[in-house]
């Protein structure tokens, strides 16, 4: 088992060696004590690329979190992106005889359980390695072997990552936005469930029953018997990969067919079951001879309850009708948090991007450019999208990816639109809808029978005591003062008035002899109202100019 002392080492190591030497002084502790860290890189590649390198050199725990953090298109740069697209998992197979015992613990005697086992893997990851092998009863079966001491390294390494995420940030501050305590937190549960083998083998269970359906689509079956959270026995099935366009049609098959058949299985995984396969590149999914597609590897699954795939279904038909209003509602649906400050500059950004897919050709965009169009307005503006959401849109693009692959003219939106319209007709009148229509009546109802008794419950608390009300006497001082302000300014107002109708009424009197001195009253009375009258405006403008600051 490799303690955290020799792993920091081993990381030191790594990042220096990729021109990363600043992360190992100003992070790792003790760091500053290692000499030649700010030496230039070993290879002379782009920052991108050394990262990519860099997490791939240092094991299975940042692969799978590199991988993972391809996904957060809305984060990091489209370079970076690509990068970590790219990893993979570069490990030798892990001799049969360090394999053995695990099979072991599920099986004592191996000679009772099986009456081959290939002693060479069919396959290689940093997690498992799987062996071909025949029961006693004849069944051909897979047997996916966790890899000794791989739980030890990555619970090591997860303890490791937990104790410098706080430095980074401290670091760092501009780390701050990327939220990287949350994210460790999501990748430490996946990787642990992913360890679970066991949970891989039920998340197999729950696509076979969900596609049972769906024609020419396969699930390999599990066989509990021999099976655990360390070791994982499923049927062996064999397949070209679903992108060899060329092994397809030797084997007579027509890969414009296997992009509809992957599609539609998909659309019912992601919009009608909202359990959907999380990982469909290439080397996932093959195609038998019969034009079936298999699917394989269910340790990462993506979750939707139904209102999440009422939204994104409501977010995908606004993209279609250029509803930028439409899409804003649906983000907010799907938890994605909006500044309002930056809603209307947001909203020109969506809608160009939607004007470019409209307007440019299918051979010079398609949607998966779209949506990366769209994760980079959202990065833009630092918007946090939930994982799940951004897993999705990892799948569908990955999806186009593979079907453009078997069909040039592969059109996202032709495609997808039926099946949204008839989803979104379904799921209003779904059951779940009806169901809750009937709860919010019942409930209304209960509310509205229940007004006569609350009704008379008062009453009868009003006959039989004193009602106490209490007022919060916060502001009232300055509300009592504002009041009696107006009330001066209304009786000032009631004296100038006065004032002016008795001096026009005293010299409107044309008929009857007036004395001089009751003129000149007459006048002093008018210079009195306009005196007043200043004076009043003058005294609003303060009290404004006071409220105002």
């Amino acid at each position: 088992m490799v303690t955290r002392l020799q792993r920091y080492r081993q990381m030191a190591d790594v990042l220096v060696k990729y021109g990363f030497g600043i992360l190992v002084e100003e992070v790792i502790p003790g760091g500053k004590r290692l000499k030649a860290l700010r030496r230039p890189p070993e290879v002379e590649l782009s920052v991108y690329e050394r990262i990519h390198l860099a997490i791939e050199e240092l094991g299975p725990t940042y692969v799978k979190f590199g991988q993972i953090m391809s996904t957060r298109r809305e984060l990091f740069p489209p370079e970076l992106i690509e990068e970590l697209q790219k990893l993979q998992d570069h490990v030798s197979p892990v001799p049969f005889v360090e394999i053995r015992p695990e099979i072991m613990r599920y099986c004592p005697n191996l000679e009772e359980c099986f009456d081959i086992i290939e002693a060479e893997p069919v396959a290689a990851a940093s997690l498992s390695q799987v062996h071909r092998a025949v029961t006693r009863d004849g069944r051909v079966v897979a047997l996916k072997v966790q890899r000794p001491g791989i739980r030890d390294l990555i619970e090591t390494d997860l303890q490791i990552l937990q104790s410098l995420v706080p430095r980074m940030e401290s670091v760092f501050p501009d780390l701050r936005v990327y939220n990287l305590r949350g994210m460790l937190d999501e990748f430490s549960a996946q990787i642990r469930r992913e360890l679970d083998f066991t949970q891989d083998g039920l998340n197999a269970e729950r696509l076979k029953r969900n596609l049972s359906d769906v024609p020419c689509v396969k699930i390999p079956a599990i066989y509990w018997q021999i099976s655990g959270p360390y070791l994982l026995a499923m049927e062996f099935v064999e397949g070209v990969r679903i992108d060899d366009v060329d092994a397809l049609r030797r084997r007579g098959l027509f890969p414009q067919e296997i992009a509809e058949i992957g599609f539609s299985a998909y659309v019912q995984q992601i919009f009608v079951d909202g359990f959907f396969h999380g990982d469909p590149h290439p080397g996932n999914l093959l195609v038998t001879d019969r034009g079936e597609i298999i699917f394989l590897d269910f340790g990462l699954v993506g979750v939707l309850r139904p209102e999440k795939r009422r939204a994104f279904v409501d977010l995908l038909l606004a993209m279609t009708q250029m509803d930028v209003s439409g899409m804003i509602a649906a983000f907010r649906r799907l938890d994605v948090e909006i500044n309002p400050k930056i809603l209307d500059a947001l909203k020109d950004d969506l809608y160009v991007v939607l004007l470019d897919y409209r307007e440019t050709k299918i051979e010079q965009v398609n949607f998966a450019t779209t949506i990366q169009n769209l994760t980079d307005a959202l990065r833009r503006y630092h918007i946090r999208v939930p994982s799940t959401l951004m897993l999705m849109m990892k799948v569908i693009v990955m999806v186009l990816d593979i079907g453009t692959r078997l069909d040039p003219s592969f059109n996202f939106e032709q495609q997808i639109r039926p099946y949204l319209t008839e989803i979104a007709a379904q799921q209003r009148l779904s059951s779940d809808n009806v169901t809750g229509a009937v709860r919010s009546l019942v409930s209304a109802t209960e509310n509205l029978l229940a007004i006569p008794g609350n009704v008379n419950e008062t009453l009868k608390t009003l006959s039989e005591g004193t009602v106490t009300i209490e007022l919060e006497n916060r502001d009232l001082i300055a509300i009592v003062g504002v009041i009696d302000r107006t009330s001066d300014k209304i009786i000032i107002g009631l004296v100038i008035a006065a004032i002016v109708v008795g001096s026009s009424l005293i010299l409107r009197v044309a008929d009857l002899p007036i004395p001089g001195y009751v003129s000149i009253l007459a006048t002093v009375g008018y210079v009195f109202a306009v005196i007043l009258g200043f004076y009043a405006v003058y005294d609003a403008i303060r009290h404004t100019r006071a409220l105002r600051k």
